[in-house]
């Protein structure tokens, strides 16, 4: 048997094969269930799609490069429970395109930041991060408060999302444009119709800013709603339909 081995070693081309057999096997024990399942994802009442606010906030923090710093992923230890809550549930990233769970942490996780933080701290924080934590290697993002929110690829951005199975309705695509401005526009003429698309939305001007929709305010949109969709206190795992 042991001669055997030494020649299978030696033919590097055998070798191979036999690697990529046996790692082919291994890969569709694991993967092959997934296909006849109902769903891999636990439901859990509370999640939503992101607002088109919150979506352009999200564009964001990927395009200035938030998620090489900062994950969003907590994960089941004593000690990352203690400080920032509750364990992240699959359901809380599955409207997540690409998902933000990151392995880094030069800044502290953020998973459960939405509602920790006033507007106005958040505000402080992206201006001058040492202004707030005085420890902070972050730079600043000034910048964000003075660039006005191009919402003209909103309704692209939401279609493209509801090709992956974000159950966008046909109301929120035709108004997705709309919709991001109406968030952060709470005394203006599309307020209402907004929260009858989004009825548990946050409607305010997030960056202190009435006179035009900014980066800014999308950013803080999307970074006050991270964590606030499931109701811990009363949350159960609902089990799969073939189990009830």
């Amino acid at each position: 048997m042991w001669n055997f081995h030494k020649w299978f070693e030696r033919h590097t081309l055998i070798l191979l094969v036999g690697i990529l057999v046996v790692v082919s096997i291994g890969g569709l024990v694991q993967i092959t269930p997934l296909f006849f399942i109902e769903s891999t994802i636990e439901r859990v009442q509370g999640v939503r799609p992101y607002t088109p606010l919150e979506l352009a906030g999200r564009q964001i923090y990927i395009r200035e490069g938030c998620y090489t710093c900062h994950s969003q992923m907590v994960r089941p230890l004593r000690d990352e429970v203690e400080r920032y809550g509750h364990y992240s549930l699959a359901a809380e990233s599955m409207y997540d395109h690409p998902f933000q769970w990151g392995s880094k942490r030069t800044g502290p996780d953020l998973a459960r930041v939405g509602g920790r933080y006033s507007d106005e701290w958040h505000r402080a924080h992206l201006v001058d991060p040492r202004s707030v934590v005085p420890e902070s290697v972050m730079p600043p993002y000034a910048f964000l408060a003075n660039a006005e929110l191009n919402a003209s690829l909103m309704t692209d951005h939401v279609r493209t999302n509801r090709m992956l199975n974000v159950p966008y309705t046909d109301e929120q695509l035709a108004n997705a444009a709309i919709d991001a401005r109406a968030q952060a526009e709470p005394m203006g003429e599309h307020a209402f119709d907004f929260q009858e698309r989004y009825p548990t939305a946050a409607v305010r001007d997030f960056d202190g800013n009435p006179s035009q929709v900014t980066e800014m305010d999308a950013l803080i949109a999307y970074l006050q709603m991270l964590g606030t969709g499931v109701d811990f206190s009363t949350y159960q795992a609902e089990a799969p339909e073939n189990q009830r």
